[in-house]
């Protein structure tokens, strides 16, 4: 399938002029113009890297080198009941070192999530309403301040669209959603992080991708919610949305005119889940095989979302959920199998982001020296003679180098 799509405001025209020593035009001159990073989010999540961090063990840092071949953004799990399963004995050191880790390698981290009422901290069913907001909020504090300059990017508030009617289990944050509200809980946890961090980037997160979630929006933009982004999950083990649905929510969401982030991306290689089943967590099965033809469904599915989604100038990011295959559910929706091997999906995404949409060229300064290129937003490596030097093109401009 060949991109035949406008994705024009993915690049950018730059005007580049090089200068010899004695400051003359250098004319005739070849520029190695060469991408490292794109500025678009191609992320997915990136749990796998805390065990290689911490353990430096083989079969994880196979994952975590093959995963650096396609993405620049993952996802790092901070589920309260699991980081912090007692009260004040949060896992810091690990989340930490790990997003450091990610950061030097030129990744870009966002943490999951601040606030949601599953997988929820059980010691804050002791307190009254009003303690398990403080502590929510104290939570919020920690986090924000303490991963700031490392984790600048966060799901703020998750899947509140069901939040207050939630029943499958009490839980601590279910309740303050009852007592306060959605749009004031939201309001509340939103306003404490951009305190914390005005200049991070805080998501709304949500699966349900109906008329509930754009009201929910609206009431929280008019009431000054500091949402940077709106995230979308789009689980798909019960089957492909198929173009017409993604183009769909994409018209809706975009009305709100805020980027938008495709934050849980899921396509399956194997058997679908019943359509009958409401809860995927419900989907309880001892084995999920991939099958080579899943595979190959599960690449053409994959490439057709993303080229549907790089096209439109509002998404900001793309995050496949599970990079290899059992993850979430044991379900066969990663980009490797279990053996850490590749699938089709991965051959196909990463010729996409680096190949198609990738810029890997040369060019030659005319007699003033100067010459133009247009590039993929990104990251570069300029390189003239034995003289090199980094760039980043996220708009048209120019860029002198002397040699």
């Amino acid at each position: 399938m060949k991109d035949s799509a406008n994705i024009s405001h993915r690049k950018a025209r730059e005007v580049i002029r090089v200068f010899n020593a004695d400051g003359t035009p250098a004319a005739g001159k070849k520029i190695k113009v060469k991408q490292t990073r794109h500025s678009f989010l191609f992320g997915c999540g990136s749990f796998d890297f805390i065990p290689y961090v911490m353990n430096k063990d083989e079969e994880h840092k196979e994952l975590v080198d093959t995963w650096q071949e396609i993405f620049n953004y993952g996802t790092l799990p901070f589920y309260w009941g699991q980081y912090e399963p007692e009260e004040g004995k949060p896992n810091f050191e690990a989340l930490m070192a790990t997003a450091k880790f990610m950061k030097s390698q030129g990744i870009t981290v966002k943490g999951h999530p601040l606030c949601w009422h599953t997988v929820c901290a059980d010691w804050l069913m002791k307190y009254d309403n009003e303690t398990i907001l403080k502590k929510q909020l104290e939570r919020i504090d920690r986090e924000v301040t303490s991963y700031k300059g490392v984790i600048d990017m966060w799901d703020v508030i998750n899947e509140v669209v069901i939040m207050p009617i939630f029943d499958k289990y009490d839980n601590a944050v279910t309740r303050i959603c009852k007592d306060k509200g959605r749009v004031k809980l939201i309001k509340t946890v939103f306003d404490e992080a951009y305190k914390m961090n005005p200049d991070a980037v805080l998501l709304l997160n949500d699966f349900n991708t109906s008329i509930s979630y754009e009201i929910l929006i609206d009431g929280c933009l008019e009431a000054g919610v500091p949402i940077s982004a709106i995230g979308i999950q789009s689980h798909q083990h019960q089957g492909y949305w198929g173009a017409k649905k993604v183009y769909e929510v994409l018209e809706r969401f975009s009305h709100f005119g805020l980027p938008i982030h495709f934050t849980e991306n899921t396509l399956i290689s194997g058997d679908i889940i019943p359509a009958y089943i409401e809860d995927l967590n419900d989907w309880q099965v001892e084995d999920w095989p991939t099958t080579p033809e899943g595979e190959e469904r599960q690449a053409r599915e994959i490439e057709e979302m993303y080229r549907i989604l790089f096209e439109n100038p509002l998404v900001q990011a793309i995050t496949t959920w599970d990079y290899r295959d059992g993850a979430w559910l044991g379900a066969p929706s990663g980009f490797v199998r279990k053996d850490n091997s590749k699938k089709p999906s991965f051959e196909m995404l990463k010729k996409l982001t680096h190949e198609e949409w990738w810029t890997d060229t040369e060019i030659t300064t005319d007699d003033n020296g100067v010459a133009e290129v247009d590039v993929f937003k990104g990251d570069y490596k300029l390189i003239v003679d034995d003289h090199e030097e980094a760039a980043t093109f996220v708009e048209a401009g120019k860029k002198e180098i002397r040699l």
